[in-house]
């Protein structure tokens, strides 16, 4: 498992949060999320090697919002 932090643009509201958050039950791998409307970042605990960041961006993306990772 490895914890990686997103910056997400367009997240206006705890409503964009929760919608992020609800892609813990959709992906596959993924152990807890974590999002903040107030820092514009989703924290998400996953296992590497049944996820990748490229497909997290992607199911990010279907919800509306830009995801970047952070180093």
């Amino acid at each position: 498992m490895i914890k990686k932090t997103f910056r997400v643009e367009d997240m206006t509201c705890s409503n964009c949060a929760m919608k992020l958050e609800s892609l813990e039950d959709t992906l596959e791998g993924v152990k807890e999320i974590n999002a903040s409307y107030h820092r514009l970042e989703m924290v998400i605990e996953y296992d590497e090697t049944k996820l990748t960041e490229e497909q997290i961006i992607a199911a990010v993306k279907k919800k509306g919002y830009q995801a970047v990772p952070l180093p």
